[in-house]
């Protein structure tokens, strides 16, 4: 039977693990059996540089942790070696850093992950790790807005090119 002291830190974990389930737009569980350290080394800075925590844990703690933080139906795929990333306030950056991790690595495995607190399918993971990151998605509809903007401005120098002058000049002419 473990200690009190063992059993005392075993709760925070599962507490502090539910409060960032909890704090978190999406997380991903994965399988990360045969990385080496380098490869797992790298991949963790990834993750650090996009803003995810990554934690391998075990089973019996994230299906606690996952209980306690209302996450329901992720028992099943709780087995063997499990790791569980988090994500504040990027929707798809754990999805698609570690599906693009477990593509080059044939042992690593996305298990399944959920978004706003609901469990999703891995083929919506997989989706999700398609997505482009939330800079590309802003500059694409910040392009969008500036493109009238843009096209108009264009239109009005035209106009201004073509009647040779411009009209300040010809004021001040007369």
């Amino acid at each position: 039977m473990p200690s009190e002291k063992a059993l005392e830190q075993k709760k925070q974990i599962v507490a502090d693990l539910a409060d960032r389930i909890q704090g978190s737009v999406a997380g991903i569980i994965v399988d990360y059996k045969g990385i080496s350290v380098e490869d797992d080394t790298k991949l963790r800075k990834e993750l650090r540089e996009a803003d995810v925590k990554y934690t391998v844990v075990k089973n019996t703690l994230i299906k606690r942790a996952a209980e306690k933080a209302g996450l329901e139906g992720i028992d099943d795929v709780l087995n063997g070696t499990s790791a569980i990333a988090t994500s504040e306030n990027d929707y798809v950056a754990a999805a698609r850093i570690l599906q693009k991790f477990a593509d080059s690595h044939d042992s690593f495995t996305v298990k399944t992950g959920y978004l706003d607190n609901k469990v999703i399918s891995l083929e919506m993971v997989q989706s999700l790790a398609k997505l482009p990151s939330r800079e590309v998605l802003l500059a694409n509809v910040l392009g969008a807005f500036n493109a009238p903007i843009a096209s108009f401005a264009r239109a009005v120098q035209a106009i201004v090119d073509k009647s040779g002058e411009a009209p300040a000049e010809e004021a001040a002419e007369a």
